[in-house]
C-alpha cells in the first residue's frame, strides 16, 4: 500500500514535469503551478485510499460477512446486532462516498487552476522572450504560431448578398 503510493506519486510528478525543470528561473506562476500539481498528487493518493476503503465496506456489507464478523458475539437478539452493524457500515460508506465526491470536485478545481497557472507562466515566458528581441516564431501570438492553418490563409469572397464562400489562395 505504501509502495504503490510512492510509485504513483513519482509517476505523476514525472509526467507533470516537476521532477526535472530547465535551469531557467521559475516565475511565480510556475511555482504556483508546481504547488498545485503537488496538491493534485495528494488528492489522487487520498482518492485511491478512499476507493480502497469503499471497496472494503462493500465487501463487509454482504450479509454473510456481517454474520461472520458477529459470529463470536453472543446475544439473545442477533438480528438486532446484524442490523446495527449493517447501519454502521452504511453510514461509513455514505461518508466515504461524500468524501470521494468532494475530492472529485477539488480535483476539477485544481486541474482548472493548473491550466490557468500554466497559461500565465507561458505568457510570462513569452513576455520575457519578447523583451530580449523576438524571433520570427515569437513575433506571432501563441494561438496563430501553433495553428496549422497559419501556413495557408484562406481569403473570404462574398458571393451574393449573404453568402460567404471560402476559396484557397493559389500560390
Amino acid at each position: 500500500m505504501g509502495i504503490s503510493r510512492i510509485i504513483v506519486s513519482f509517476f505523476i510528478l514525472f509526467l507533470g514535469g516537476v521532477v526535472f525543470r530547465p535551469a531557467l528561473a521559475q516565475t511565480s506562476a510556475q511555482q504556483l503551478a508546481d504547488s498545485l500539481r503537488s496538491q493534485l498528487v495528494e488528492v489522487d493518493i487520498k482518492k485511491s485510499d478512499l476507493q480502497k476503503r469503499r471497496e472494503q465496506l462493500e465487501y463487509d456489507l454482504k450479509p454473510e460477512n456481517i454474520e461472520r464478523a458477529l459470529a463470536g458475539v453472543g446475544s439473545t437478539h442477533p438480528e438486532e446486532l446484524r442490523e446495527h452493524r449493517r447501519r454502521q457500515l452504511e453510514l461509513e460508506k455514505t461518508y466515504v462516498l461524500a468524501q470521494l465526491d468532494e475530492l472529485a470536485a477539488r480535483r476539477t478545481r485544481l486541474e482548472a487552476a493548473i491550466a490557468r497557472a500554466d497559461l500565465e507562466a507561458s505568457r510570462q515566458l513569452v513576455g520575457s522572450d519578447r523583451s530580449n528581441g523576438p524571433t520570427s516564431d515569437q513575433a506571432q501570438p501563441i494561438s496563430t504560431a501553433l495553428s496549422p492553418s497559419s501556413a495557408r490563409r484562406v481569403p473570404r469572397r462574398i458571393v451574393g448578398k449573404h453568402k460567404r464562400v471560402r476559396r484557397p489562395v493559389r500560390q
